[in-house]
């Protein structure tokens, strides 16, 4: 499934409660020096608390007027009164359902797949592990993201529903709630931190009382990726790149502060829209892209293409590129699973050490010389 992802750095806020005590006006939760469990991801924070926690989603779409606040509770736990006016969720969930395919692999990692049971469009979900569950009928189809089928959901009755939003209109969210459903905001395709993204992990950790393996897997991702940066440490950035391919007329380049122009400076390659300023994508005509970027020695091209004959039969003019003519092109996205759900948009935002180290390979492949692509592929 594709996720464009067009955002803007958010601030993360850093929140504060009074003191706990018995009376109605002031049992809420210390605000002292109340540890923040996240520490990249800068649209969501997790406070733990005795028996409980506060998980806040912060900046869930582009210019978002309000954020969200849910209360993961644990049995027998005493939540205080200010907290009352929040979404509770006891904890840890038997039951979920989520509505995209980035969600999948925290289940996955989590190994709490099987608590999943429902998911819009299965076909879309690329993972042998979870299709097996959508093929015996235990994770059902649910519809469409924009036109959920609420009676199904209804007949499910999970005990979360984790999906998303665009903009500040969302009847469809609205519409769950008002279905008596409990919905969980996510924002983790608003983070343009690779780290910060992959941190989302420890959301389903907190909702199915794995904190402690959430932490682990993160930590290991966290030190394969500074492991990745450490080996082009000392290298320089030669190899200049050009990104993206013509989507109806226009050709669309990552902006220099995009989750994938964030990739390929952590590699090491002269990237030429780093300078532009902003996150998610511009779109420019192909005249200026050619001038700009024929001589290009790599072209990371957008697309499910198998090979550079494909890419050309897409549009005749992408053979006056050097890349093109040097056969130096690559895609992330040609992989596919067995329904044609594209891997790379499911696997890629909560794995960026392998995203890495695929343009690693690409950029530098001396340094890498025995390591096989995870998503890319080269088209001959």
């Amino acid at each position: 499934m594709k996720y464009f992802y067009n955002k803007i750095l958010f601030s993360l806020l850093l929140l504060s409660f009074a003191a706990c005590k018995k009376n109605e006006n002031s049992n809420t939760p210390s605000h002292s020096n109340q540890k923040n469990e996240i520490g990249y991801s800068t649209n969501l924070a997790i406070y733990k608390y005795n028996g409980y926690s506060i998980v806040k989603v912060l900046n869930p779409w582009p210019d978002a007027n309000k954020d969200f606040t849910y209360i993961l509770k644990e049995k027998n736990a005493a939540i205080p009164d200010s907290l009352q006016k929040y979404t509770q969720l006891s904890v840890p969930l038997q039951s979920i359902v989520v509505t995209s395919t980035t969600n999948i692999p925290f289940l996955e990692m989590l190994e709490v797949e099987k608590k999943l049971v429902g998911f819009p469009h299965t076909d879309y979900v690329s993972s042998e592990k979870t299709r097996k569950l959508i093929d015996a009928g235990i994770v059902k189809n649910v519809g469409q993201n924009e036109r959920l089928n609420i009676e199904k959901l209804i007949d499910l009755a999970p005990e979360a529903i984790v999906t998303f939003g665009v903009d500040n209109n969302n009847p469809m969210i609205a519409n769950l709630e008002k279905s008596g459903l409990n919905v969980i905001i996510q924002a983790d395709w608003m983070e343009q931190s690779p780290l910060g993204k992959a941190e989302w992990i420890k959301l389903y950790a907190a909702l199915f009382g794995k904190e402690k393996e959430g932490k682990i897997l993160f930590d290991n991702i966290v030190k394969n990726y500074q492991d990745a940066l450490q080996l082009v440490a000392n290298q320089k950035a030669k190899e200049t790149v050009l990104y993206g391919s013509m989507y109806q007329n226009q050709w669309y380049v990552a902006k220099g502060n995009s989750w994938v122009a964030k990739f390929m400076k952590d590699a090491k390659s002269n990237y030429l829209w780093a300078d532009v300023e902003g996150s998610g994508s511009l779109g420019l005509p192909f005249e200026k892209i050619l001038d700009k970027a024929k001589i290009a020695k790599v072209w990371i091209a957008t697309g499910s293409f198998k090979n550079a004959k494909e890419l050309a039969n897409s549009n005749p003019h992408y053979v006056q590129f050097d890349a093109f003519k040097t056969k130096n092109i690559y895609t992330f996205e040609c992989k596919l699973g067995a329904t044609g759900g594209t891997i790379y948009y499911e696997l890629a935002p909560s794995r960026p050490d392998l995203v890495l180290k695929d343009y690693i390979k690409i950029f530098h492949p001396e340094l890498l010389a025995d390591y096989n692509f995870t998503f890319a592929q080269k088209l001959n």
